[in-house]
């Protein structure tokens, strides 16, 4: 009797059959998995409808009277934006399988990078309003607060400025930065957001065209640290001191608001262009070589290194894993 033929070693070897593809499935979908621009899409959405809905919440408690934002107002203002979009950038990491720290809070020399952007933050800001005052555009109009309360409202507006800083640098440097640099290049990213940047400042009362300016290029500073130490804690630091310096120490106008309970007052004096005007000394042409100089210091010593996180993807997209195996060799020291 003929012995029946046996099919288990072709049914083995035939490939599983493919899943359909949706049509248009590229548009949407890369080898990385979703594409950079649809990322950020959704990023940005997310963040949008949180920020709406805890604006819709926190409302009825944030008032801005006529004597400037107090510290409670400035805090619910900052948390009903950072708190919107650590979630969302939880969400994305969640998503693309990543730490939520990977855009921007990982490495070593946290604290280092912390405290030195502080350190330069105040310095900076410091060196703009005795500029200022030596040039006569600027007058210093001695202490208005001692004791106890000085210490009180310096600890409170620098948890409202901590919180800026953190919210601003993961918002336009962390995350969205982080996917445009995958899906076209790093310097793409930073140039589109330091336009983004400062654009948003146009909502702020008393800006002015050189303010906003200012604030796209300390954008690009704030890049170049990153670009350099794949690390944004240098730039929230000095984010934060830079603001503080002037909102709370100095009391001058930031971005056109006046907070309320700062140490020394002080007045503009003479034409905007120079004084900063209503902007505050951030509105002040001075403001431009200033963050030159300190790009160009940036340059000179953190441009030693050897190896740079982002140093394949300048002008053109690349897996920014890269960075963090430079982590995992050298740290961001």
């Amino acid at each position: 009797m003929r012995k029946p033929p046996d099919h288990s070693e072709s049914v083995a070897a035939d490939p599983a059959p493919e899943r359909p593809r949706i049509p248009g499935h590229w548009v949407f979908v890369g080898p990385d998995g979703l594409r950079a621009g649809w990322s950020l899409l959704v990023f940005a959405a997310i963040c949008a409808i949180l920020i709406f809905a805890g604006g819709f919440l926190l409302g009825p408690f944030i008032h801005v009277g006529r004597s400037g934002i107090s510290p409670l107002t400035g805090l619910l203002l900052e948390l009903s934006e950072f708190i919107p979009v650590v979630a969302a950038t939880s969400i994305m990491a969640m998503l693309e399988g990543r730490p939520v720290l990977f855009y921007g809070f990982q490495g070593h020399a946290r604290v280092v990078r912390f405290v030195s952007g502080i350190v330069w933050g105040f310095v900076a800001i410091t060196a703009v309003v005795l500029i200022l005052r030596r040039l006569g555009y600027l007058s210093l109009d001695g202490r208005t607060l001692g004791g106890a309360a000085a210490l009180k409202y310096a600890a409170l507006w620098g948890v409202v400025f901590l919180c800026v800083g953190f919210c601003e640098e993961s918002m336009f440097r962390g995350y969205a930065q982080y996917t445009v640099t995958r899906g076209f290049g790093f310097w793409w990213g930073a140039l589109l957001f330091a336009v983004v940047f400062g654009s948003i400042h146009r909502t702020n009362p008393g800006e002015s065209p050189i303010g906003l300016f200012g604030a796209g290029a300390v954008g690009l500073v704030f890049c170049l640290s990153l670009w350099y130490t794949g690390s944004l804690w240098w730039a929230v630091g000095f984010h934060a001191a830079w603001d503080w310096g002037q909102s709370y120490f100095y009391g001058t106008a930031d971005s056109g608001m006046i907070a309320q309970g700062h140490l020394f007052g002080e007045h503009p004096v003479g034409k905007i262009l120079w004084s900063g005007g209503s902007t505050g000394p951030e509105g002040s042409v001075i403001v431009i070589p200033l963050l030159l100089l300190i790009a160009l210091l940036m340059v000179l010593w953190w441009g030693r290194r050897a190896e740079k996180p982002f140093r394949e993807m300048g002008w053109r997209p690349g897996h920014y894993e890269n960075a963090t195996q430079h982590f995992a060799r050298h740290g961001n020291d």
